[in-house]
């Protein structure tokens, strides 16, 4: 039995191809699902089996376009009640890949229809060797409870049984296979190790070292992190299926006058996918920014409203691809055109631009804050928590959308995060919203620290630690 793990960064999902000599299954598979039929064709193997844990909520999975790219059959959790032709599966369901066993565990409590994947390798021995458990159980934490509005502590109650009735009485040995790592909101503190074992898992990870089920339900429903606004609609789209690539529209190449018209028609907005520094030197007015080197799928989920067209703009063609890539799998799907020749030719063409004015954290430090400048520090809470400037005001990039009436319009707006990609995407956020006098911290907090005028955020220190530091278990 082999297994192989592929990892998108910034949503921090693991998929994964589990083979046998001639077959093989895909597990919770990303949608851009060229990935799989690649290395199905390198090690030799037929794709028969694609496996689904539950209906995610962080991403789009690619279930409909890999049976369709191969014939095989999906399974998924019958409890689902999924809207696509599928193997419906429950406790104590079983099947087998060549010499590999797969038996069912449903394991609710990240989602009421959660299931989970046992594999045995008869060749070598009875035992199970592995466990594929979607978001049930992490590396270093479980997954979180609190996504169904009015079932946080119903699902809580389920996790604990679900962890400690049926995945903690697996071996020790066992080898755990997560659907997430650190970095996904899927989870509250994930380790950066991205693939475990039970028995590691037992003795090191804090919350099943929570012995008692009413201060482990108590530590997972409160103080958790927010959840992204796509997380119910890819739930959705997941348990319908997802509409295929191939019928999606194609992304059309527009002129700067042509761009232009669509732009202000009413029914598309403008993103920018370029570097922040790019975008602060010219960008289209009105536009949304979020940096594609960031976590592009999971801001632009988030902060995008899904029921517009989506024109591009970007530094060149290569990231138009990889920009539609990011935006469908958080279920952005009406991607229509990119600005041909970038900001170089809307400039050349006459047509009016904007800028955000950047601000070196020399320059931060020196001016300070006053009645009429206000710094806003955009991260996350336990990122502020960890470090923050004395006087700035900490408002969450996503909630600028709401949040930004806190601010006065007319004054000075310094936004701060930990790089100046966030802050930008705050940045504008606030000019759509009015707001004339916005700056961007070139470097954020990071490069405050750097400079000598404030402590080493933890955040900044250690990137690929648990993406949310100091929270406690209760």
């Amino acid at each position: 039995m082999i297994v192989r793990r592929f990892f998108i960064k910034g949503i921090a999902h693991s998929s994964y191809l589990i083979a046998g000599s001639k077959a093989c299954a895909i597990v919770d598979p990303q949608r851009d699902v060229g990935i799989y039929l690649n290395a199905a064709k390198a090690m030799d193997v037929e794709i028969t089996h694609i496996l689904e844990t539950h209906l995610h909520a962080d991403f789009v999975s690619g279930h409909i376009d890999l049976a369709e790219a191969t014939g095989a059959a999906i399974y998924a959790p019958k409890s689902a009640q999924c809207g696509f032709d599928h193997v419906p599966l429950a406790e104590g369901d079983a099947f087998e890949i060549e010499h590999m066993l797969v038996s069912v565990l449903e394991t609710p409590g990240h989602t009421p229809e959660h299931i989970a994947y046992v594999l045995t390798d008869q060749g070598r021995g009875d035992d199970p060797v592995a466990l594929v458990c979607g978001d049930t159980l992490f590396v270093g934490d479980v997954g979180r409870p609190d996504l169904f509005p009015g079932m946080a502590r119903e699902l809580a109650a389920k996790l604990y049984d679900s962890l400690h009735e049926k995945l903690l009485k697996l071996p020790d040995f066992c080898e755990v296979y997560p659907a997430h790592g650190a970095g996904s909101l899927c989870g509250k503190a994930m380790a950066a190790k991205r693939t475990s074992t039970i028995g590691y898992e037992r003795r090191y990870n804090p919350a099943l070292m929570v012995a008692d089920r009413e201060t482990f339900i108590a530590s997972l429903t409160n103080d958790m992190p927010p959840a992204p606004d796509h997380f119910g609609r890819c739930s959705a789209i997941n348990g319908v299926g997802p509409t295929p690539i191939r019928d999606l529209p194609a992304v059309e190449r527009l002129a700067p006058q042509q761009f232009h018209e669509r732009a202000q028609a009413g029914n598309a907005l403008v993103l920018d996918v370029r570097r922040y520094e790019s975008f602060g030197g010219q960008h289209v007015p009105g536009a949304y920014h979020n940096d594609l080197a960031g976590n592009f799928s999971t801001f632009s989920g988030w902060v995008l409203p899904p029921n517009q067209d989506i024109l591009l703009v970007t530094e060149h063609d290569a990231q138009i691809e990889e920009a539609a890539i990011g935006l469908r799998r958080v279920g952005l799907d009406r991607v229509v055109g990119y600005l041909d020749g970038g900001m170089y030719a809307w400039a050349r063409r006459g047509l009016p631009v904007a800028h955000v004015a950047p601000l070196s954290v020399q320059k931060l430090y020196e001016i300070g804050t006053s009645d009429s400048r206000v710094l806003v520090d955009v991260r996350s809470k336990s990122e502020y928590d960890a470090f923050h400037i004395e006087g700035s005001i900490h408002i969450p990039v996503p909630e600028l959308r709401t949040r930004h009436t806190e601010l006065d319009p007319e004054a000075e707006i310094v936004l701060i995060c930990n790089t100046g990609r966030r802050s930008s995407l705050g940045a504008s956020i606030l000019l759509r919203n009015g707001f004339t006098t916005v700056h961007n911290v070139a470097g954020g907090t990071t490069g405050y620290s750097a400079a000598g005028y404030g402590a080493e955020c933890p955040m900044c220190v250690i990137p690929h630690g648990p993406r949310f530091l100091g929270t406690a278990r209760g």
